[in-house]
């Protein structure tokens, strides 16, 4: 779905108000959030809150500001503000700009306390104080949640009270790396209750979403991906967060569209000195939903995009990059054009230096294997190890996957798979994939694609199986499951998986895999 900025802005007061603090918006949704003010500035505020819901920042400051301007001394509308300048579930956060905020409403937390006049606003306030107050961001992440529970346990038929009490715990998570997933699923069942209950509440339909982003939970937030962008079509992010979900799908279209609707929402929004940060992700996504699609036009144009967005001006109309859009612009070049090099296969040996980013060595020393560089592929694993420096992460992922690779090459196959199997107890031991595949060279799927080229078929299946497991419908592991099913004489299972890619690459009749499919599959019919 599509909306430009005049209809966004046409649409900003079309509400239908049930009562003083429920409103209907057509562009941000539905919410029930009564306060102590009333007629324009609470609605100011009711629009304020809806698209905070959906991270619609920017749109959320000048809803809250508008609501102060009316109504100086209405407390909710500092705090709403306060929390619109920083993302919640990044592992860091800003105190500056939302005390800046707070300190307009009154000089000390007991000032400010005595603004709110109920002591359902003051508890929402308390908790604020205890967000933006002393101490470092992770106890006060931790503190916060606290006070929100407290706060739940007194209110606990209060839709705002649930959602904001839910994205609490995101955020804790966040900020303490907790891969448990006990506080998600907390989050999330408080969440989806909510979305049952308010089928048009953004935060509802949102924190589902992000409470259930990884493979094992995913399919319980399906039904609020499918509802959020068209709960919240006002806001770039709404369109976009959809496709975390769509991802552990292996739904390709709905990524590819989704991100194609959020992108062009986030440029028809963009003003000079704006940040380009939901543009610069939608973009991100897009195109590797498109790759797995086999779209490697619609692909390329992503990379002319990041590259467009990346330069002095931003985007063509002119202006400021944007503070933080900047940099990230800069960084995603690189990343989408390595990316296109594994996806699609158009091998490129670049030269592997120190200004190289991680994935640009990684698409290198897989360009070199598949070439037979065997130099690069050692200055590659060179680079890669003294970055990783023994700690593990992505990056000694990837040193573990270049090395596999070399000696793969020089058919060393115990040491081969001693590097993988390395790389697989690293990625297990960190949190359930969600989003672009990172590396960008699956671990699972180049170990099965190692172990085929070592001869090795039998084993390669277990670890397509794993691979899809973790990332559903992913072209290059169906292909390679198709092929070891093959070589070892499974013919049901190749059927299922060369069935599978050629749905996922419908088209595509000059793609040598899927060429390879489908013969395969005439073969398998004619006798």
């Amino acid at each position: 779905m599509n909306v430009s900025r005049s209809s966004i802005l046409a649409t900003v007061f079309v509400i239908c108000v049930a009562g003083p603090g429920q409103a209907q918006f057509v562009d941000v949704g539905s919410i029930d959030f009564p306060t102590s003010a009333s007629g324009e500035a609470q609605q100011h505020f009711l629009r304020g809150v809806s698209i905070l819901h959906s991270f619609g920042w920017k749109q959320a400051i000048e809803q809250f500001q508008a609501a102060q301007e009316l109504d100086p001394d209405f407390a909710m509308a500092y705090w709403g503000e306060s929390l619109a300048y920083n993302h919640p579930l990044m592992s860091q956060m800003d105190a500056t700009e939302p005390r800046k905020v707070l300190q307009r409403l009154g000089e000390n937390a007991t000032d400010r306390l005595a603004e709110a006049p109920t002591d359902r606003e003051k508890g929402f306030l308390s908790a604020v104080e205890i967000l933006w107050g002393d101490g470092d961001h992770i106890e006060r992440r931790v503190g916060y949640m606290e006070a929100m529970a407290d706060l739940y346990e007194k209110y606990p038929d209060d839709s705002e009270i649930a959602a904001f009490y839910a994205l609490s715990m995101l955020s804790a998570v966040g900020a303490t790396r907790d891969l448990s997933q006990r506080l998600n699923v907390r989050a999330g069942t408080i969440a989806l209750n909510l979305f049952e209950e308010r089928p048009n509440h953004p935060g509802a339909a949102h924190y589902t979403i992000h409470s259930f982003d990884n493979p094992l939970l995913a399919p319980l937030a399906l039904e609020a991906a499918h509802a959020f962008a068209n709960i919240a079509p006002a806001v770039s992010h709404a369109r976009h967060m959809p496709t975390h979900i769509f991802i552990q799908h292996g739904m390709w279209d709905y990524v590819s569209n989704h991100n194609q609707s959020a992108y062009d929402a986030a440029r028809e929004l963009w003003r000079p000195g704006d940040t380009m940060g939901d543009a610069i992700h939608a973009l991100d996504w897009g195109q590797y939903g498109d790759l797995q699609l086999g779209d490697y036009e619609k692909a390329r144009l992503w990379i002319e995009r990041i590259e467009e967005m990346s330069q002095e001006g931003g985007f063509l109309e002119g202006g400021a990059r944007g503070q933080g859009g900047e940099a990230r612009a800069r960084n995603s070049v690189p990343l989408l054009k390595a990316r296109y090099i594994v996806e699609t296969e158009q091998w490129m040996v670049l030269p592997v230096t120190e200004e190289s980013s991680n994935n640009e060595v990684l698409a290198t020393a897989l360009s070199a294997a598949h070439t037979g560089d065997q130099q690069t592929l050692r200055d590659a694993e060179a680079l890669l190890k003294e970055r990783s420096s023994g700690e593990g992460g992505n990056t000694g992922v990837m040193a573990n996957e270049v090395s596999a690779l070399l000696h793969a090459g020089m058919g060393h196959a115990d040491v081969a798979k001693r590097f993988m199997d390395e790389a697989v107890e690293t990625i297990e031991a960190m949190a359930p994939p969600r989003g672009s595949a990172s590396p960008i060279k699956p671990v699972y799927e180049l170990y099965g694609e190692i172990l085929l080229d070592l001869g090795e078929p039998e084993e390669a299946i277990e670890k397509f199986e794993k691979s899809l497991e973790r990332m559903p419908n992913r072209p290059r592991s169906l292909l390679g499951l198709g092929r070891a099913s093959a070589m070892v004489g499974d013919r049901d299972k190749a059927v299922e998986a060369y069935t599978n890619l050629t749905r996922v690459w419908a088209g595509r009749d000059s793609f040598d895999g899927y060429k390879e499919a489908m013969s395969y599959l005439h073969s398998t019919e004619n006798n």
